[in-house]
């Protein structure tokens, strides 16, 4: 799944290995946590991930979002920051994340994910955005907008 190009959705209810989103375009995933080098060369890509991370995450990254919960703070000496920043979380990002929870949980059952939801004034805080240095506006894949449409409603 890491190295095969394909668009649409991704949602696992664990924890990928390596290499999880490898140049890949205009994929909308859901993890609950990845290995190394996860996000590495995305092109295009938007992913979340609720979990922990591997080392050389983004490397190479030259396209997509990145979001990453971070709850013990140890993401930035994961990520490999030569082509990318680390952002806190923007308003529309916010809804970026909910939206990619809400179905998450829909179709998995995740507790963790329902969790972040429920506590979402304090989990917020912990997200990073990842993008490719210099990419100030970065076109949503239409999977992510469908996603957005159909649960933003809900969210609020």
């Amino acid at each position: 799944m890491g190295h095969t190009p394909f668009r649409g959705q991704v949602v696992v209810a664990g924890r990928t290995g390596e290499c999880f989103a490898v140049r890949n375009s205009g994929v909308v995933a859901v993890v609950k946590g990845v290995g190394d080098h996860g996000c590495e060369y995305m092109t295009g890509d938007v992913v979340l991930v609720i979990g922990p991370t591997g080392r050389n995450f983004a490397a190479g990254m030259t396209g997509g979002i990145a979001y990453v919960y971070d709850e013990n703070g140890a993401f930035p000496s994961r990520c490999n920051t030569e082509m990318v920043t680390l952002t806190m979380l923007d308003p529309v990002d916010e809804d970026n994340v909910r939206a990619l929870l809400v179905r998450h949980v829909e179709l998995t059952g995740s507790p963790h994910a329902a969790s972040l939801l429920e506590r979402w004034e304090v989990s917020r805080g912990a997200f990073w955005r990842i993008q490719p240095q210099g990419m100030e506006t970065v076109r949503l894949p239409k999977a992510l907008l469908r996603v957005r449409e159909r649960t933003l409603g809900a969210c609020r």
